[in-house]
């Protein structure tokens, strides 16, 4: 019986130590590495400093556009989870098989297998900040890249329709990368021309972030005629799958006669005015009319009515007389059966 005891015992320590271990305290999270082209990224583990990446502006996905994370010296058959929000991941680099713009996803799990490391490549096509979790044997660390604009694809102008003459106006010129990134220092050139002059003004663009990718011109517009505005650029070579480069732009700004405009609205006015006067005057005269039409109307009516009355009156009078005249008779007649004369 003392020797069950203690093997009982033997069993249920071992069974309790077994439960006490947890797989995860065991589990090995392994080493990061963050590099780029082959050289160890600058920044990258806070969002102040993200890794800098330039933006595949040839469409394919080489060393120097990816963030490699390379983490190793995990737990054999240990699952690695990339998240990418803002960014992009693929397992691989342009080789024998170009990896494009387009390539990819923002989740990518890579089980080790019989093996001890997992590699992502992320990256990005904006200039905002993105993030890569990566997540192995319970622990989660974050990595965060930004991408640098690309060269300037695309322009945009933005003119008023009209103008008042003698007026001062704000141009405002935008490029953009092939991603759509404003793309800061860039030259945009405009060509104003007006009353048969033109001015031709090379811009750059902003690069503090509130106003990045644009630059405005201010002009002041003559004082008939048109404004026409052409904003031109030296753009990227067109790239096969990404957007078609756009290099110029224009507007053109009609001038106003403000003097004119203003003269025609008071004329205008006053032929308004001169018609609420004729329409006043005739509701006037019209409402006089229906007020004499009234009063000839309810006189109309006294007079028929004191002519009726009159009438009524004289027939009753009549009618006493002759039936007072009749009972008098009889009265004298039988004056024993007397009836009541009329009053």
């Amino acid at each position: 019986m003392n020797s069950f005891k203690k093997v009982s015992l033997i069993i249920a320590a071992a069974l309790t130590s077994t439960m006490l271990v947890s797989p995860a305290a065991n589990a090995n999270a392994g080493t990061v590495t963050l590099t780029v082209a082959g050289s160890a990224a600058t920044g990258g583990t806070v969002v102040t400093t993200p890794v800098a990446l330039p933006v595949p502006a040839d469409n394919s996905i080489d060393a120097a556009d990816a963030l490699k994370i390379a983490v190793t010296s995990v737990d054999t058959g240990t699952v690695v989870t990339a998240v990418a929000v803002n960014a992009t991941i693929v397992p691989a680099l342009t080789g024998t098989t170009v990896v494009t713009a387009s390539s990819g996803t923002s989740t990518l799990s890579v089980s080790t297998g019989t093996g001890n490391s997992a590699d992502f490549y992320v990256y990005t096509k904006s200039t905002a900040v993105g993030s890569v979790s990566i997540t192995r044997a319970g622990t989660t660390t974050v990595y965060y890249v930004q991408g640098t604009a690309g060269a300037l694809n695309s322009i945009t102008l933005t003119a008023p329709a009209s103008a008042a003459a003698g007026t001062s106006q704000v141009l405002k010129v935008s490029g953009f990368d092939v991603f759509g990134n404003p793309k800061g220092g860039a030259t945009i050139n405009t060509l104003v021309s007006s009353s048969g002059a033109a001015l031709s003004t090379a811009l750059t663009t902003d690069t503090a972030t509130a106003t990045i990718g644009t630059k405005e011109q201010t002009i002041t517009i003559p004082a008939t005629g048109s404004v026409t505005v052409v904003a031109y650029a030296t753009v990227a070579t067109a790239v096969t799958g990404l957007a078609t480069p756009i290099g110029s732009a224009s507007a053109t700004i009609a001038v106003r006669d403000v003097v004119g405009e203003l003269a025609a609205a008071n004329s205008t006015i006053a032929t308004l005015r001169a018609e609420l006067a004729a329409a006043n005057s005739a509701l006037t005269a019209e409402k006089a009319g229906r007020a004499a039409d009234k009063a000839a109307s309810d006189s109309a009516t006294v007079t028929a009515k004191a002519a009726s009355d009159l009438a009524a009156a004289t027939a009753a009078a009549k009618y006493k007389a002759e039936y007072n005249a009749l009972a008098t008779k009889w009265n004298k007649k039988f004056p024993k059966l007397k009836v009541a004369l009329k009053k």
